[in-house]
């Protein structure tokens, strides 16, 4: 798995880079909140659960049904976003289907249980740069501190430029004559 720190990452990056207009700020946390829900599954572990079964890690709550529930869920609640019910759907369905991409990116695990309950198989991407996560008491060691420097490199900076880019090109785009930065995403 990836780290909790990083899972939020991406969403937090893209939310920057479109700005507060098309992301309100409700929006953009409740979005990094989602984007680490999936892992409460490993609360599995305490009941008994088996990692490779449907309800453990990497199971249910990574699949894309799961990140769409969580959509329909946002939906009902929208306009507390300050948007849409359409767009909350939208960006808490994406957020949530972040975790498992970068979970299937990681060199390690059984895999993300992608289409549950329709299939049992788990996937990963064909390219897996990250190092995968210890669980939290192999966390403070030299894996640890291997598994961040792998994430720094593949999701940290990887997001860092997404989101000065997309602040970047709004900043060029406010200063165009006739635009206020109201008008930019500002």
């Amino acid at each position: 798995m990836t780290t909790l720190i990083s899972h939020p990452l991406p969403v937090l990056a893209l939310g920057l880079a479109l700005g507060s207009r098309l992301i309100p700020p409700r929006l953009l946390l409740a979005g990094m909140l989602a984007a680490c829900l999936p892992d409460l599954d490993v609360l599995a572990f305490k009941c008994g659960i088996a990692y490779g079964d449907a309800f453990g890690h990497r199971g249910f709550s990574h699949s894309l049904l799961f990140a769409g529930m969580s959509g329909v869920l946002a939906a009902l609640g929208g306009y507390v976003f300050g948007c849409s019910p359409l767009k909350s759907a939208l960006w808490i369905s994406l957020a949530t289907a972040s975790h498992s991409l970068l979970d299937a990116l990681t060199n390690g695990g059984l895999g993300v249980a992608w289409l549950w309950p329709w299939s049992p198989q788990r996937f990963f991407m064909p390219w897996r740069p990250i190092e995968v996560s210890p669980f939290i008491d192999g966390f403070f060691s030299a894996r640890g501190v291997q598994v961040l420097l792998s994430e720094a490199r593949w999701v940290w900076l990887p997001c860092l430029i997404l989101a000065v880019t997309g602040w970047g090109l709004r900043c060029t785009l406010a200063r165009r004559p006739g635009k206020s930065p109201r008008q930019a995403g500002f």
